[in-house]
């Protein structure tokens, strides 16, 4: 076969787009949530954490069966207020954390953040847990890991209603470095604050 330069040309662009180490959740059909998931997936099948997201208590008020073997829920209610989205153990140390994610480029959304889930921090930080909160913009490709104290204090000010500016959470936060496996490693950095390596 003869390679005309054109085709050269190709061949060598399709090399350098799959050398990139870089994970576009987006281009790989999945969201920030499952990427954490299957993030967690792999610590745990490697011993490194046991850290799973957290079921939402549901109140299920009306079923309707169609057929014997497909029931349907038509209504259900939350029984309470979720606190924040995961829990576990790395090393003997308590984790609790919540996952955001947002399209805006310079800002995240404080109205994501709710009361209860503030003072749930809070009552984790007082027991010497590892709180945290995973924030993940989309557009920017970026995730960064923010201490739950920073989050907390930021809050404080007014009470959540106006947006946490990026330039807050690259000072007080983490920047996490996607990758192939594990996608969102945030394990890096709490081994980091605690004064290790991993």
């Amino acid at each position: 076969m003869v390679n005309y330069p054109h085709q050269i040309s190709r061949k060598i662009a399709q090399v350098r787009t799959k050398k990139s180490n870089r994970v576009d959740f987006a281009n790989r059909g999945m969201n920030f949530e499952s990427a954490i998931n299957a993030t967690n997936d792999y610590y745990l099948s490697r011993g490194l954490a046991v850290i799973h997201k957290k079921p939402t208590p549901v109140q299920i008020v009306k079923v309707d069966y169609p057929k014997r073997s497909r029931a349907k829920i038509v209504e259900a209610y939350f029984r309470q207020a979720s606190t924040t989205d995961y829990s576990g153990v790395y090393k003997g140390y308590y984790i609790d954390f919540e996952a955001k994610e947002t399209r805006q480029k310079t800002s995240m959304p404080m109205k994501n953040f709710h009361a209860h889930q503030i003072k749930h921090m809070s009552q984790v930080i007082n027991q010497d847990g590892i709180c945290f909160v995973l924030l993940h913009f989309s557009t920017l490709k970026e995730t960064y890991l923010l201490p739950a104290k920073d989050l907390i204090a930021f809050y404080q000010i007014d009470k959540g209603t106006k947006s946490m500016p990026l330039d807050y959470i690259k000072k007080r936060g983490y920047a996490i470095a996607e990758s192939a496996y594990p996608q969102v490693p945030y394990l890096e950095i709490i081994e980091k604050l605690l004064g290790g390596n991993t």
